[in-house]
């Protein structure tokens, strides 16, 4: 066998063991879009249950005054957090939310406003550590699978960093989820919350009154940083969703692709075996010729 023939059946082989490979990701990725858009569902009620709850204690509250509500006139600091995904493998998902996240910065800082980077996911760390970012805060090893633990500790991290001043606003760059064919890298405001969030006014309809137990302005101090928090946990559950739609489809061209490599090197191999049998049945030939001359001499 010839060393072209032998160096392109190793490369047929490789191709099939990583055809293999990809195609058990894509089939994994593909079970875990399922569970990820459940669990945004799932997450949607707990939220507008929430919000319609800090309606009602608004409107009894009167005018809405709370720390979290706080537009600072000269902000100084903005917090940016840079939500990407712990592992690769998944097309452009992280290059188009940290490009989303540059451009965020970039408005940022046309404002004369310096952004404080928090990042979720490893591929953010390492990217943003690469280009020379200072990173005040990351958090690694959920980005498939986030949990309201986690998205508890970021978002108390944030809350207290906007209580203490050390960021006067704060900003989320994430991908958002529409379908397994569709996502989109976007950024939006968290912090502080617009007042129109939390008072939406539907005309028409009565409003129920309730006895509050304790005061209406305790309660907004409780359901104000839990809004904060489902608001992080919603970005998180929108995240993983397009991570694993974008896995799958990056491991399904990748399938394909190995499909098609396999099919050219299999012609390749084909070729270069047709060529080592005609050098042979020539070699033969040429052999029994020149015997048969050196008989007949």
């Amino acid at each position: 066998m010839g060393a072209k023939l032998r160096l392109v059946r190793r490369r047929i082989r490789s191709i099939q063991s990583t055809k293999k490979i990809t195609k058990a990701m894509e089939l994994i990725a593909a079970s875990r879009i399922l569970k990820a858009q459940q669990r945004v569902e799932a997450a949607r009620p707990y939220a507008e249950l929430l919000t319609r709850a800090m309606e009602d204690v608004a409107r009894q509250t009167g005018a809405l005054v709370h720390p979290l509500l706080e537009e600072r006139p000269r902000p100084e600091r903005a917090g940016v957090l840079v939500m990407t995904s712990d592992r690769g493998l998944a097309g452009a998902y992280n290059a188009n939310v940290l490009k989303r996240a540059e451009d965020l910065m970039g408005r940022v800082r046309e404002r004369g406003v310096e952004p404080i980077i928090y990042v979720s996911g490893r591929k953010g760390v390492g990217y943003l550590r690469f280009r020379g970012y200072s990173i005040e805060q990351s958090w690694t090893g959920h980005s498939e699978v986030p949990t309201y633990e986690v998205a508890e500790r970021i978002g108390r991290a944030l809350i207290e960093a906007f209580g203490e001043r050390r960021i006067d606003e704060l900003y989320a760059a994430y991908t958002d989820f529409r379908s397994a064919f569709t996502t989109r890298a976007t950024d939006r405001r968290f912090l502080p919350i617009a007042p129109e969030e939390v008072v939406r006014r539907e005309p028409g309809l009565p409003y129920p009154e309730y006895i509050f137990e304790p005061e209406p302005a305790a309660i907004l101090d409780e359901l104000l940083p839990q809004y904060v928090v489902t608001k992080v946990y919603a970005a998180l559950l929108e995240s993983a969703a397009s991570e694993n739609a974008n896995r799958r489809r990056a491991m399904k061209a990748a399938t394909e692709n190995a499909e098609d490599l396999t099919k050219v090197l299999t012609r390749v191999a084909n070729q270069a075996r047709q060529a080592e049998i005609t050098q042979e049945i020539m070699e033969v030939v040429g052999a029994a010729e020149a015997l048969g001359k050196a008989s007949g001499s």
